[in-house]
């Protein structure tokens, strides 16, 4: 399994933007689609963007569609989640997760990273 690590959390005003990083270690992240997950308290989880790695698809929540923008950089290794505009509803912990192209379950996860958006 890949193993991931997250960076680039934080605490930002509202309108505000980030840059969430998620490296692999242990092996690339070919054959690999990645998705980024927030979790607030008392919420769900929610994927709320997804790339594949070796194909150009890309895919994101409503709640974040025209703000989030999620990249590759196949030098570093490395998925990029690009946040703007964010509002306080953004405001969760950040997981990044791996999933084997062809299999349904992520079984690789970030260990998080707390995104908090203030008003």
């Amino acid at each position: 399994q890949v193993q991931l690590v997250e960076s680039g959390g934080g605490l930002v005003q509202a309108g505000g933007s980030l840059r969430l990083s998620c490296a692999a270690s242990g092996r690339t992240f070919s054959g690999y689609f990645v998705g980024w997950f927030r979790q607030a308290p008392g919420k769900e989880r929610e994927l709320v963007a997804s790339i594949s790695w070796s194909g150009g698809g890309r895919n994101y929540a409503d709640s974040v569609k025209g703000r989030f923008t999620i990249s590759k950089d196949f030098a570093k290794n490395t998925v990029y989640l690009q946040m703007n505009s964010l509002q306080p509803e953004d405001t969760a912990v950040y997981y990044c997760a791996a999933r084997s192209t062809g299999t349904a379950s992520f079984e690789s996860w970030g260990q998080g990273t707390q995104v908090t958006v203030s008003s």
